[in-house]
Protein backbone atom coordinates (compact mmCIF):
# COMPACT_ATOMS: atom_id res chain seq x y z
CA UNK A 1 0.00 0.00 0.00
CA UNK A 2 1.60 3.35 -0.51
CA UNK A 3 2.19 6.09 1.45
CA UNK A 4 -0.32 8.19 -0.67
CA UNK A 5 -3.42 5.93 -0.03
CA UNK A 6 -2.57 5.56 3.84
CA UNK A 7 -2.41 9.31 4.14
CA UNK A 8 -6.10 9.87 2.69
CA UNK A 9 -7.35 7.00 4.71
CA UNK A 10 -6.41 8.74 8.24
CA UNK A 11 -7.31 11.91 6.58
CA UNK A 12 -11.06 10.11 5.93
CA UNK A 13 -10.92 8.22 9.59
CA UNK A 14 -10.26 11.10 11.08
CA UNK A 15 -12.94 13.26 9.73
CA UNK A 16 -15.43 10.27 10.08
CA UNK A 17 -14.28 10.44 13.66
CA UNK A 18 -14.43 14.10 14.14
CA UNK A 19 -17.48 13.90 12.86
CA UNK A 20 -19.34 11.09 14.64
CA UNK A 21 -17.40 12.50 18.01
CA UNK A 22 -19.15 16.09 17.55
CA UNK A 23 -22.36 14.84 17.16
CA UNK A 24 -22.09 12.40 19.64
CA UNK A 25 -20.54 15.28 22.05
CA UNK A 26 -23.65 17.15 21.30
CA UNK A 27 -26.33 14.85 22.32
CA UNK A 28 -24.64 13.80 25.09
CA UNK A 29 -25.17 17.48 26.16
CA UNK A 30 -28.25 18.12 25.45
CA UNK A 31 -29.69 15.15 26.81
CA UNK A 32 -28.16 15.87 30.17
CA UNK A 33 -28.47 19.46 30.02
CA UNK A 34 -30.83 20.98 33.33
CA UNK A 35 -34.52 21.43 31.90
CA UNK A 36 -34.39 19.03 29.38
CA UNK A 37 -36.43 15.64 29.78
CA UNK A 38 -35.54 12.62 28.03
CA UNK A 39 -38.39 12.58 26.09
CA UNK A 40 -40.94 15.32 24.87
CA UNK A 41 -44.03 16.34 27.69
CA UNK A 42 -47.43 15.42 27.26
CA UNK A 43 -49.56 18.02 25.51
CA UNK A 44 -51.48 18.37 28.20
CA UNK A 45 -48.63 19.48 29.95
CA UNK A 46 -47.39 21.49 27.56
CA UNK A 47 -50.70 23.63 27.56
CA UNK A 48 -50.45 23.92 30.94
CA UNK A 49 -47.44 26.02 30.97
CA UNK A 50 -47.43 30.11 30.40
CA UNK A 51 -45.71 30.52 27.04
CA UNK A 52 -42.07 32.40 28.09
CA UNK A 53 -42.00 35.92 27.21
CA UNK A 54 -40.22 36.20 23.75
CA UNK A 55 -37.35 38.21 25.49
CA UNK A 56 -36.71 35.67 27.50
CA UNK A 57 -36.99 32.63 25.31
CA UNK A 58 -33.92 34.26 23.03
CA UNK A 59 -32.17 34.79 25.99
CA UNK A 60 -32.47 31.34 27.06
CA UNK A 61 -31.99 30.11 23.56
CA UNK A 62 -28.65 31.83 22.96
CA UNK A 63 -27.52 30.73 26.34
CA UNK A 64 -27.89 27.08 25.36
CA UNK A 65 -26.54 27.42 22.25
CA UNK A 66 -23.52 28.96 23.83
CA UNK A 67 -23.43 26.14 26.14
CA UNK A 68 -23.51 23.30 23.42
CA UNK A 69 -20.64 24.69 21.89
CA UNK A 70 -18.45 25.11 24.69
CA UNK A 71 -19.37 21.44 25.39
CA UNK A 72 -18.54 20.42 21.70
CA UNK A 73 -14.95 22.07 22.06
CA UNK A 74 -14.27 20.73 25.18
CA UNK A 75 -15.28 17.17 24.22
CA UNK A 76 -13.53 17.05 20.86
CA UNK A 77 -10.06 18.33 22.91
CA UNK A 78 -10.84 15.45 24.68
CA UNK A 79 -10.69 13.44 22.02
CA UNK A 80 -8.26 14.35 20.53
CA UNK A 81 -6.09 13.85 23.11
CA UNK A 82 -7.10 10.39 23.24
CA UNK A 83 -6.38 10.04 19.75
CA UNK A 84 -2.88 11.65 20.42
CA UNK A 85 -2.54 9.00 22.84
CA UNK A 86 -3.76 6.01 21.31
CA UNK A 87 -3.49 6.28 17.27
CA UNK A 88 -4.06 3.10 16.46
CA UNK A 89 -7.67 3.59 17.19
CA UNK A 90 -7.53 5.63 13.74
CA UNK A 91 -6.02 1.94 12.32
CA UNK A 92 -8.66 0.77 12.86
CA UNK A 93 -11.84 2.88 11.61
CA UNK A 94 -9.44 3.23 8.78
CA UNK A 95 -9.36 -1.39 8.64
CA UNK A 96 -13.10 -1.33 9.67
CA UNK A 97 -14.12 1.26 6.60
CA UNK A 98 -11.81 -0.57 4.22
CA UNK A 99 -13.53 -3.44 5.06
CA UNK A 100 -16.89 -2.30 4.43
CA UNK A 101 -16.18 -0.90 1.20
CA UNK A 102 -14.95 -3.77 0.33
CA UNK A 103 -18.04 -5.70 1.02
CA UNK A 104 -20.26 -3.40 -0.88
CA UNK A 105 -18.03 -3.38 -3.91
CA UNK A 106 -17.88 -7.17 -3.96
CA UNK A 107 -21.71 -7.15 -3.68
CA UNK A 108 -22.11 -4.32 -6.79
CA UNK A 109 -19.67 -7.24 -8.59
CA UNK A 110 -22.05 -10.20 -7.54
CA UNK A 111 -25.26 -7.86 -8.53
CA UNK A 112 -23.51 -6.69 -12.03
CA UNK A 113 -22.49 -10.47 -13.10
CA UNK A 114 -25.60 -11.64 -11.86
CA UNK A 115 -27.70 -8.63 -14.33
CA UNK A 116 -25.28 -9.68 -17.36
CA UNK A 117 -24.87 -13.70 -16.88
CA UNK A 118 -26.54 -14.30 -19.66
CA UNK A 119 -24.20 -12.10 -21.77
CA UNK A 120 -21.00 -13.50 -19.73
CA UNK A 121 -21.65 -17.61 -19.86
CA UNK A 122 -24.31 -18.29 -22.58
CA UNK A 123 -23.99 -16.06 -25.13
CA UNK A 124 -24.52 -17.11 -28.95
CA UNK A 125 -21.36 -18.34 -30.41
CA UNK A 126 -19.06 -18.20 -27.74
CA UNK A 127 -15.58 -18.63 -28.58
CA UNK A 128 -13.97 -21.39 -26.08
CA UNK A 129 -11.17 -23.55 -25.13
CA UNK A 130 -11.17 -26.07 -22.79
CA UNK A 131 -13.60 -28.53 -21.47
CA UNK A 132 -16.98 -27.61 -23.01
CA UNK A 133 -18.80 -29.20 -20.45
CA UNK A 134 -16.61 -28.01 -17.26
CA UNK A 135 -18.00 -27.69 -14.13
CA UNK A 136 -15.75 -24.37 -13.50
CA UNK A 137 -16.27 -21.76 -16.25
CA UNK A 138 -13.38 -18.90 -16.98
CA UNK A 139 -13.92 -15.57 -18.84
CA UNK A 140 -11.35 -13.30 -20.33
CA UNK A 141 -10.73 -10.61 -21.26
CA UNK A 142 -8.42 -9.68 -23.36
CA UNK A 143 -6.29 -7.21 -25.83
CA UNK A 144 -3.58 -9.10 -28.39
CA UNK A 145 -1.43 -5.65 -27.98
CA UNK A 146 -1.47 -5.50 -23.73
CA UNK A 147 1.68 -7.05 -22.43
CA UNK A 148 0.00 -8.23 -19.48
CA UNK A 149 -2.00 -9.93 -21.75
CA UNK A 150 1.00 -11.90 -23.08
CA UNK A 151 2.26 -12.54 -20.26
CA UNK A 152 -1.23 -14.00 -18.25
CA UNK A 153 -1.83 -16.13 -21.35
CA UNK A 154 1.36 -18.47 -20.34
CA UNK A 155 -0.88 -19.21 -16.90
CA UNK A 156 -4.25 -19.65 -18.47
CA UNK A 157 -2.84 -22.39 -21.20
CA UNK A 158 -0.75 -24.00 -17.94
CA UNK A 159 -3.91 -24.49 -16.57
CA UNK A 160 -5.76 -25.62 -19.48
CA UNK A 161 -3.37 -28.79 -19.71
CA UNK A 162 -3.13 -29.12 -15.76
CA UNK A 163 -7.00 -29.65 -15.39
CA UNK A 164 -9.20 -30.82 -17.86
CA UNK A 165 -12.51 -29.91 -16.23
CA UNK A 166 -12.32 -26.30 -16.92
CA UNK A 167 -14.10 -23.90 -19.44
CA UNK A 168 -12.90 -20.53 -21.07
CA UNK A 169 -14.69 -18.27 -22.27
CA UNK A 170 -12.87 -16.02 -24.57
CA UNK A 171 -14.14 -12.00 -24.72
CA UNK A 172 -12.13 -9.75 -27.79
CA UNK A 173 -12.07 -6.71 -26.02
CA UNK A 174 -9.78 -4.61 -28.13
CA UNK A 175 -9.02 -1.21 -25.99
CA UNK A 176 -5.50 -0.31 -27.24
CA UNK A 177 -6.36 0.93 -31.04
CA UNK A 178 -7.08 0.20 -34.36
CA UNK A 179 -4.76 -2.43 -34.53
CA UNK A 180 -6.07 -4.34 -32.12
CA UNK A 181 -9.42 -4.22 -33.42
CA UNK A 182 -8.26 -5.78 -36.88
CA UNK A 183 -6.80 -8.57 -35.18
CA UNK A 184 -9.52 -9.26 -33.02
CA UNK A 185 -11.51 -9.63 -36.20
CA UNK A 186 -8.89 -12.15 -37.35
CA UNK A 187 -9.02 -14.30 -34.22
CA UNK A 188 -12.89 -14.45 -34.29
CA UNK A 189 -13.60 -14.95 -37.77
CA UNK A 190 -10.66 -17.53 -37.12
CA UNK A 191 -13.62 -19.10 -34.72
CA UNK A 192 -15.61 -19.44 -38.05
CA UNK A 193 -13.72 -22.60 -38.80
CA UNK A 194 -13.21 -23.59 -35.52
CA UNK A 195 -8.83 -22.85 -35.01
CA UNK A 196 -10.05 -19.49 -32.58
CA UNK A 197 -8.01 -20.38 -29.84
CA UNK A 198 -5.33 -21.98 -32.22
CA UNK A 199 -5.01 -18.05 -33.79
CA UNK A 200 -5.36 -16.56 -30.50
CA UNK A 201 -2.79 -18.36 -28.48
CA UNK A 202 -0.25 -17.51 -31.45
CA UNK A 203 -1.39 -14.32 -31.41
CA UNK A 204 -0.64 -14.01 -27.69
CA UNK A 205 2.33 -15.55 -27.91
CA UNK A 206 3.81 -13.64 -30.63
CA UNK A 207 6.44 -10.65 -30.07
CA UNK A 208 6.10 -6.90 -31.45
CA UNK A 209 3.07 -4.81 -32.11
CA UNK A 210 0.01 -6.87 -33.14
CA UNK A 211 -2.34 -5.72 -35.93
CA UNK A 212 -4.68 -7.01 -38.74
CA UNK A 213 -1.95 -7.42 -41.35
CA UNK A 214 0.48 -8.86 -38.83
CA UNK A 215 -2.72 -11.30 -37.46
CA UNK A 216 -3.39 -12.58 -41.69
CA UNK A 217 -0.20 -13.64 -41.67
CA UNK A 218 -0.38 -15.63 -38.34
CA UNK A 219 -3.25 -17.45 -39.59
CA UNK A 220 -1.91 -17.89 -43.03
CA UNK A 221 0.89 -19.45 -41.51
CA UNK A 222 -1.35 -21.68 -39.56
CA UNK A 223 -3.67 -22.99 -43.18
CA UNK A 224 -6.66 -21.18 -42.33
CA UNK A 225 -8.60 -20.71 -45.45
CA UNK A 226 -7.72 -17.34 -46.48
CA UNK A 227 -11.04 -16.20 -48.13
CA UNK A 228 -13.43 -17.28 -45.91
CA UNK A 229 -11.24 -15.56 -43.05
CA UNK A 230 -11.52 -12.23 -44.86
CA UNK A 231 -14.82 -12.74 -45.72
CA UNK A 232 -16.12 -13.03 -42.02
CA UNK A 233 -14.24 -10.87 -40.59
CA UNK A 234 -15.85 -7.84 -42.56
CA UNK A 235 -19.57 -9.70 -41.08
CA UNK A 236 -21.77 -7.98 -39.04
CA UNK A 237 -21.70 -10.86 -36.48
CA UNK A 238 -18.29 -10.40 -36.26
CA UNK A 239 -18.59 -6.47 -35.75
CA UNK A 240 -21.54 -7.23 -33.54
CA UNK A 241 -19.47 -9.48 -31.59
CA UNK A 242 -17.08 -6.92 -30.36
CA UNK A 243 -19.64 -4.34 -29.95
CA UNK A 244 -21.39 -6.81 -27.34
CA UNK A 245 -18.25 -7.30 -25.77
CA UNK A 246 -17.64 -3.33 -25.12
CA UNK A 247 -20.96 -3.12 -24.03
CA UNK A 248 -20.39 -5.44 -21.24
CA UNK A 249 -17.64 -4.72 -19.95
CA UNK A 250 -19.19 -0.96 -19.45
CA UNK A 251 -21.55 -2.83 -17.29
CA UNK A 252 -18.95 -4.96 -15.79
CA UNK A 253 -16.94 -1.79 -14.84
CA UNK A 254 -13.83 -3.17 -16.87
CA UNK A 255 -11.79 -0.76 -18.27
CA UNK A 256 -8.33 -2.59 -18.74
CA UNK A 257 -7.03 -6.12 -19.72
CA UNK A 258 -6.01 -8.80 -19.02
CA UNK A 259 -9.09 -8.92 -16.98
CA UNK A 260 -10.75 -12.56 -15.86
CA UNK A 261 -13.81 -13.86 -14.09
CA UNK A 262 -13.52 -17.40 -12.40
CA UNK A 263 -17.16 -18.42 -11.86
CA UNK A 264 -18.39 -14.87 -10.22
CA UNK A 265 -14.93 -14.35 -8.91
CA UNK A 266 -12.76 -11.76 -10.17
CA UNK A 267 -9.27 -11.57 -10.83
CA UNK A 268 -8.38 -8.19 -12.57
CA UNK A 269 -4.73 -7.83 -14.54
CA UNK A 270 -2.37 -10.10 -14.42
CA UNK A 271 -0.61 -11.06 -10.83
CA UNK A 272 2.83 -12.77 -10.78
CA UNK A 273 0.91 -16.02 -9.20
CA UNK A 274 -2.13 -16.03 -11.76
CA UNK A 275 -1.88 -19.88 -11.70
CA UNK A 276 -2.34 -20.15 -8.03
CA UNK A 277 -4.86 -17.79 -8.27
CA UNK A 278 -6.99 -19.32 -10.48
CA UNK A 279 -6.82 -22.79 -9.05
CA UNK A 280 -7.47 -21.02 -5.72
CA UNK A 281 -10.81 -19.81 -6.75
CA UNK A 282 -11.89 -22.74 -9.08
CA UNK A 283 -11.92 -24.48 -5.59
CA UNK A 284 -13.72 -21.98 -4.26
CA UNK A 285 -16.06 -22.47 -6.80
CA UNK A 286 -16.25 -26.21 -6.73
CA UNK A 287 -17.18 -26.06 -3.10
CA UNK A 288 -19.37 -23.24 -2.50
CA UNK A 289 -20.96 -22.70 -6.23
CA UNK A 290 -21.46 -19.72 -8.01
CA UNK A 291 -23.79 -16.85 -6.38
CA UNK A 292 -24.04 -15.51 -9.73
CA UNK A 293 -26.18 -17.56 -11.78
CA UNK A 294 -23.02 -18.96 -14.09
Amino acid sequence: MSSETTSMKTLISSALVAAVVSAAGIGLFLAGMPGQPPSAQPEEAARSQPPAPPAASKTAAQQQESLVEQNREAFEALIRDYLLKNPEVLIEVSNALERRQNERRQQARLSAISQNADAIYRASNPLIAGNPEGNVTIVEFSDYNCPYCRRAFNHLAQLLEEDSNVKVIFKEFPIFGEGSEGAARVAIAAGRQGRYFDVHSALLRSSGRINEKAALRIAEELGLDMDKLREDMKSGATQQAIAETRELAKNLGIQGTPFYLVGDQVIPGAPDNLLDEFKLKIAEIRKNGCKAKC
